[in-house]
């Protein structure tokens, strides 16, 4: 059963065209993941949605992020910055008045956060799914 949630998801993807609807999923929970990062309930800036969806992408996807959150319609950070405006306009998500696009604006390359400097060693021994054991 879908909630209104989902509904509002869907809508969003539909009206814009852009981003696939799981692009607009993931974002919700990468807002979320900053929230918990700062281990207090409170507004989280541009630059920290960022870094939690990076730490998310690489969590869930290991090396196939960038090539996933891509297929999703989702190349750059400015990208992020644009679903959580989105987002906003539809109700989903809430913004206080320094909050801008620009604030996603070159927050890292997705070749170098999700590529080259993928930490092969470190997943290995993570026990992470893409692992066969």
């Amino acid at each position: 059963m879908m909630t209104d949630h989902d509904t509002a998801i869907l809508d969003l993807a539909q009206k814009h065209g852009r981003y696939h609807p799981n692009a607009y999923r993931f974002t919700l929970d990468a807002v979320s993941h900053a929230v918990r990062r700062a281990r207090e309930i409170r507004h989280v800036s541009g630059p920290e949605v960022l870094q939690g969806a990076r730490e998310l992408a690489l969590a869930r996807f290991g090396p196939l992020a960038k090539t996933v959150l891509e297929q999703w319609g989702i190349g750059t950070t400015e990208d992020f910055g644009e679903i959580v405006f989105q987002m906003v306009e539809q109700g989903l998500l809430g913004k206080t008045p320094e909050d801008k696009r620009s604030d996603f604006a070159r927050g890292y390359d997705f070749d170098e956060a999700f590529v080259r400097n993928f930490d092969w060693l470190d997943r290995i021994g993570g026990g992470r799914p893409w692992i066969l054991e």
